[in-house]
């Protein structure tokens, strides 16, 4: 009895936290999401009504937005993962280790500062007068601008650290002679890279991509300093949370949707069970 006093004790604050208030607002905003607002005063009416939700296929605007941001987050995903697995390799097996503490510092670097910094940074970097125009105007190259294309690096450049480090440390870990084997039996780089260590770091990959995917859904501030006039799901959310916050809540759900389809889809590979 007395255990059962001291665990509950100990969980009393995390469930409250993760029932009371996280849960409950989700469930919140899922209520909120079927009610309607008055077109003259403005005013959230509770009711039922699918038209919120409607709005999400009919509207082109939200459609597209929707299409864009799930696109965004994927390649994320995908230019996170292309960078993580032959860093790892090198960091892991090759480089020495002065040169994998410099290297694991300057990954962890963008964790280290404030976030809008980070921002703000990417956006002096691709303006006109930035430092990738400048260092390029010789070659007669011109940046990006602000776009899709800059959302994406942005957003890589700040998630990278969330997929970098779970695969350098499972790359790490597996043993040197697989490597030797592999090569002794003739396979190349790239044979080795898809027959070896991707198959045997699919749990990193996985828990690295879903942070990439899910953090990269429901960014916005991104598209706001460096898309130009890209939108972002959570553009359309801000931008409706005063004014019709029906459709906000109701567009909340889709990243929701979005990640659970995604959880569900990696769970089916069994992935998830070796993490």
């Amino acid at each position: 009895m007395k255990q059962r006093r001291h665990v509950a004790g100990l969980l009393a604050l995390p469930m409250l936290w993760l029932v009371g208030i996280y849960i409950f607002s989700l469930v919140m905003l899922l209520v909120t999401a079927f009610w309607t607002t008055d077109p003259f005063t403005s005013k959230v009416e509770p009711g039922f009504t699918l038209r919120n939700f409607e709005q999400l296929f009919i509207n082109p605007a939200y459609f597209t937005t929707a299409v864009r941001t799930l696109f965004i987050a994927l390649a994320v995903t995908v230019l996170s993962i292309l960078i993580s697995i032959p860093l790892g390799i090198f960091m892991a097996k090759v480089a020495r280790p002065r040169v994998r503490v410099f290297l694991a510092l300057a990954i962890t670097l963008p964790l280290w500062a404030g976030y809008l910094v980070k921002i703000l940074a990417m956006r002096l970097t691709f303006t006109e007068q930035g430092f990738f125009n400048w260092l390029f105007a010789p070659l007669g190259i011109s940046g990006p601008g602000f776009g899709v294309f800059t959302v994406i690096l942005t957003l890589t450049y700040l998630w990278l650290p969330y997929m970098a480090v779970p695969v350098y440390t499972a790359i790490r870990q597996l043993p040197p002679n697989l490597f030797d084997a592999a090569s002794d039996l003739g396979a190349g780089a790239w044979r080795i890279i898809g027959s070896i260590v991707i198959p045997l770091v699919k749990p990193a990959i996985i828990a690295g991509s879903i942070f990439t995917f899910s953090l990269s859904l429901g960014d916005y501030i991104a598209a706001r300093f460096v898309g130009g006039s890209t939108q972002m799901i959570g553009s359309i959310i801000a931008s409706n949370i005063n004014l019709n916050p029906p459709i906000a809540a109701a567009f909340s759900v889709v990243p929701i949707a979005f990640v659970v389809i995604y959880l569900l889809s990696v769970q089916r590979t069994g992935a998830l069970e070796r993490m």
